[in-house]
């Protein structure tokens, strides 16, 4: 007797304490017109009743549960290492997918055999006016920006384009890609993780594309109580610095040495006017300095496989800065003119 067919794609959602949001998110699963996938959540020791939920409302669902919340990194790990699928695609849980998501990331993969993942069109899920992110850039500080986030969808992300990295909260991976660059770093256990993976697919010679027809309403930091929580300022702060002191080739650490260091005080600026996003900022470069050994020990593996010269990941950051500078004043230009409105 024949073993069944593997599926084509896993979707692996990684949960915490999340079940207000799991109806909206699996029952739009189930509506996408790609249908060769399977679901696995990864549930991080919730003490909700998320596993209960899950297994009673979408018995089709794969259930893995850990006993306690590792992080975000650890749970994709772990979802991608129960899947023998070609392609691996991570959704956050307060997310609603558009029913032709899936479709069009698969698509893409057959038509991009040069890149190795695949961003998806982030809309804001209260204002669906609003976008929430276009792909992921990284700016000259070293600072990782979300390309369209807060812009009026005005069609300017209708094509796809090369982008520097893939925001996990919806995004497409072949599973060879893992195989060769190494799953999620671990020690980062939330934020910039996707950032780090996508650096280091950068260098393995993978390209990132942005699609513009995966379709996902997103509401945002919904674990972590918010983009400017002391936990996210802090996880975001220690993981920037550990995302480039990973894998910033050394020759570029020093001609962007003014620009990374100009791109701290200005957090550490930004942070000042909050008591406690100031703790959390000095907290998390406090996070990386102890994280340091580890970093530089994974940076040699890094390095070594790297396949692009200095000049071509100069030239990808230039881009990606640019990028990520003309998102930005669209973005300015939008909020003027939203609140004029009022």
């Amino acid at each position: 007797m024949s073993s069944p067919a593997l599926p084509r794609v896993t979707v692996v959602i990684p949960n915490w304490n999340g079940e207000r949001f799991l109806d909206l998110c699996l029952t739009s699963l189930r509506c996408q017109s790609f249908k060769d996938f399977e679901t696995v959540l990864v549930d991080n020791g919730s003490t909700d009743t998320s596993v209960k939920f899950t297994k009673r409302n979408f018995p089709e669902v794969r259930v893995v549960s850990l006993d306690d919340n590792r992080g975000f990194s650890v749970a994709v790990n772990v979802g991608i290492r129960a899947s023998e699928a070609e392609y691996v695609a991570l959704l956050n849980n307060d997310t609603e997918v558009d029913p032709g998501w899936l479709e069009a990331l698969t698509r893409a993969g057959e038509s991009y055999l040069e890149a190795g993942l695949f961003a998806s069109k982030l809309v804001d899920f209260h204002d669906r006016r609003v976008l929430d992110g276009a792909g992921d850039a990284l700016r000259r500080s070293g600072l990782p920006y979300r390309i369209g986030h807060q812009e009026l969808d005005r069609g300017q992300f209708d094509e796809p384009a090369l982008v520097f990295s893939a925001c996990a909260a919806a995004a497409l991976y072949r599973r060879s890609l893992f195989e060769e660059i190494g799953p999620f770093d671990e020690d980062f256990f939330a934020y910039c993780e996707d950032g780090d993976v996508s650096f280091r697919a950068q260098l393995a010679g993978y390209q990132c594309v942005y699609v513009p027809e995966a379709v996902v309403y997103h509401m945002g930091s919904a674990s972590t109580g918010g983009k400017r929580s002391p936990t996210a300022t802090r996880l975001g702060t220690q993981n920037s610095v550990n995302l480039l002191i990973k894998n910033l080739p050394v020759a570029l650490v020093w001609r962007s040495l003014p620009s990374l260091v100009g791109g701290q005080l200005a957090r550490i600026l930004a942070t000042s006017f909050s008591g406690s996003g100031l703790r959390a900022h000095l907290g998390g470069l406090a996070g990386a300095w102890h994280l340091l050994p580890r970093m530089l020990e994974k940076r040699k593996g890094i390095q070594s496989r790297r396949r692009v010269s200095d000049d071509y990941v100069s030239q990808l950051l230039q881009y990606s800065s640019r990028q990520a500078k003309e998102s930005r004043r669209r973005r300015v230009r939008d909020r003027i003119r939203l609140r004029l409105k009022r």
